[in-house]
């Protein structure tokens, strides 16, 4: 696998095999950091981080595997440079690639990071944008592969709630570009655009993949080894639209019921964080005391049980992201 000098934009800029090439680097490096072995690969290298929206395991991860692999990063956030103010991403991307080995990006607009990519010259990653979310897959199939002894084709699994974003857009491209049974369970009205539904089934078509997008919940989590959801409301939206979404993914939320549906004692469940499983936060709270709720997407304990393996899938942001940078700039 020869990923030198390449971006990761989206899913489907790889092949499968270069797409688990990086899981299986992520493993290799994983086992390492924790043998004390881990051999420096990046010394010298200088990375960008550009953060137009907030983070914490994309940052983190950015942040602590560069300073692993001997690299140093600067952090870029809204209030540090003049992107989109007083200065174009074409122009920011041509002085930060005279600057830096690579550049990662989270932000809204995904033509944002095409852009920048484009000018760079450099490698550039993709940690978030409205449309994709690239990175979070590459740890989410080590996590799954992690907690399952068949081959991925073999494996199902069922995303539940809004899936017009980018985590649900990106769970069903991943799943059929390596040939995976990808279901998602969602309101007709919220399911993925339909230009991404078409490049799923294009992939899945060469894959041997299976795409299922239904709004019966039982139908799309029976036989289903990982259920999966995100986060339902943003707090840069408007009360009165939380509780219109409320109210119409209610009947999606992953509870007991949905986890007894799938038939599998082994089902394990995933969230790309953070999760609205409690009312231990300010939006939690506000939930609470507006509609009564204890939890949204996922109860507590579904999230709190043996089946989940949340807190897996945030250390593998760590050892994914990581082996993403060694592979397009490491030595």
């Amino acid at each position: 696998m020869d990923l030198h000098g390449r971006s990761l934009l989206k899913e489907a800029d790889l092949t499968s095999d270069e797409f688990l090439g990086i899981v299986d680097l992520a493993a290799e490096l994983r086992a390492q950091k924790r043998a004390g072995t881990e051999r420096q690969r990046m010394v010298g290298r200088n990375i960008a981080l550009i953060f137009e929206k907030a983070s914490t395991r994309t940052l983190s991860a950015f942040e602590v595997g560069a300073h692993d692999q001997g690299a140093h990063v600067t952090y870029l956030g809204p209030q540090e440079s003049h992107i989109g103010h007083k200065e174009s991403i074409e122009d920011t991307a041509r002085v930060l690639g005279r600057m830096f080995d690579g550049i990662e990006f989270r932000g809204g607009d995904h033509e944002l990071v095409e852009a920048l990519a484009r000018r760079a010259g450099v490698p550039v990653w993709n940690g978030l944008t409205d449309t994709w979310h690239p990175t979070q897959m590459l740890a989410d199939i080590l996590t799954m592969r992690d907690h399952t002894d068949r081959a991925l084709g073999e494996v199902a699994y069922c995303y539940l709630g809004d899936a017009r974003n980018n985590t649900a857009n990106s769970l069903l491209v991943t799943g059929a570009l390596l040939g995976m049974d990808v279901r998602i369970a969602a309101p007709e009205d919220l399911w993925p655009d339909a230009a991404v539904r078409t490049l799923a089934r294009t992939l899945a078509e060469g894959s041997g993949g299976r795409i299922r997008i239904g709004s019966d919940v039982h139908e799309m989590v029976a036989g289903a080894d990982f259920l999966y959801t995100d986060v339902w409301v943003s707090m840069g939206e408007a009360a009165s639209q939380w509780e219109a979404r409320i109210k119409k993914l209610l009947p999606y939320q992953v509870n007991a019921e949905v986890v007894e549906a799938t038939g599998n004692p082994e089902v394990r469940f995933m969230h790309c964080l953070p999760a609205m499983h409690n009312t231990r936060t300010e939006v939690g709270r506000q939930l609470s005391e507006q509609w009564g709720l204890d939890a949204l997407e996922v109860t507590d304990d579904v999230f709190e049980s043996p089946a989940s393996i949340v807190f897996d899938q945030a250390e593998n942001r760590l050892h994914t992201i990581k082996a993403l940078m060694v592979a397009t700039v490491g030595d």
